[in-house]
């Protein structure tokens, strides 16, 4: 059995080299692509953000991957995530990358079958409810759950107030 306590001089240092390499190489990368690319727009900005993490953690720890892999491998995943934000402009590629927000209540009304489309429970809109401050049913305008798996709940003391169609624009009723 290896000794897991057991490195080398000039395998820290190489570590201590290909992290801030990598860490420089991130900064460029991010500065090039944007804000957007550590985003939780969309499912496809959760799934590149988690392939940035794995390719830093085996680019800066794994012995088998060279530095210029890695960060060949990083400028791919961000080429790609320009890529697909260009093409996010077509409603086709959206649709087919991007889930759709689902409205969960309409006022006060608890929408159960939009509850478990979302594979959510009650208890969960509950807590989203709470989270958000609600005291009563009635100051609910709407709750969606949006394509990033977050909660937004629309609410009001004033019960003259009503929530905009914009707001609510591509939200599936």
């Amino acid at each position: 059995m290896q000794n897991i306590f057991e490195a080398s001089g000039s395998s820290l240092l190489a570590i201590i080299a290909s992290a801030a390499g990598v860490y420089i190489a991130i900064i460029i990368l991010t500065r090039i692509a944007g804000k957007r690319s550590f985003s939780k727009m969309s499912n496809f900005d959760f799934a590149m953000t988690i392939s940035i993490g794995a390719m830093i953690a085996t680019t800066v720890l794994s012995p088998s991957v060279s530095f210029i892999q890695g960060i060949t491998g990083l400028t791919a995943i961000f080429v790609l995530e320009l890529i697909s934000n260009n093409l996010r402009q077509y409603s086709v590629y959206q649709k087919l990358i991007d889930n759709t927000p689902i409205l969960l209540m309409d006022g006060s009304e608890i929408l159960y079958k939009n509850l478990q489309k979302a594979r959510l429970t009650k208890e969960d809109l509950l807590a989203n409810l709470r989270q958000a401050n609600v005291l009563q049913l009635s100051q609910v305008k709407a709750v969606v759950f949006e394509n990033t798996g977050e909660i937004s709940v629309l609410h009001s003391n004033n019960s003259s107030v009503q929530v905009e169609d914009f707001l609510l624009t591509n939200v599936k009723k």
